[in-house]
């Protein structure tokens, strides 16, 4: 737990090219995920998006959707950033659907890149501009 806690507070929370976040729920203040700005590129205003709720329970709660939305107004609102990608796994369809509602667009795919249960899998590349998301908001 504490080389967990000391990962978190340095590598993910502590990093100058980051903007990390821990999603809480606020009812009960327990943890579930993060989500965050990694790679950060001022010259270029580009960044990876990174989402992950760890805890199932959670999951198709709208909790993924909320934390990217206010991760995307951040991003393109106060940092100013033109654009926002992140890359998701082809088996990963729930993720997909939410990336794809929120605006993102697929760019294109690093073909048969993560082996796993016996297969491999692509790793989908996504992304979304500033002016994309303004327009849908």
């Amino acid at each position: 737990m504490e080389d967990t806690k000391e990962f978190v507070s340095q590598v993910i929370l502590g990093s100058s090219a980051a903007k990390n976040y821990i999603m809480v729920k606020k009812s009960k203040e327990i943890p579930i995920g993060i989500v965050g700005l990694i790679n950060l590129d001022y010259k270029n205003r580009n960044a990876e998006c990174i989402i992950d709720i760890g805890e199932k329970n959670y999951w198709g709660k709208g909790y993924g959707l909320e934390g990217l939305k206010l991760l995307l107004n951040y991003a393109f609102y106060e940092m100013n950033l033109h654009r926002v990608f992140l890359r998701v796994y082809s088996f990963n369809e729930r993720a997909i659907r939410l990336y794809t509602k929120i605006g993102f667009q697929e760019e294109g795919s690093s073909r048969q890149s993560l082996f796993r249960n016996g297969e491999w899998h692509d790793i989908i590349h996504m992304g979304i501009l500033q002016n994309e998301y303004l327009r849908n908001k």
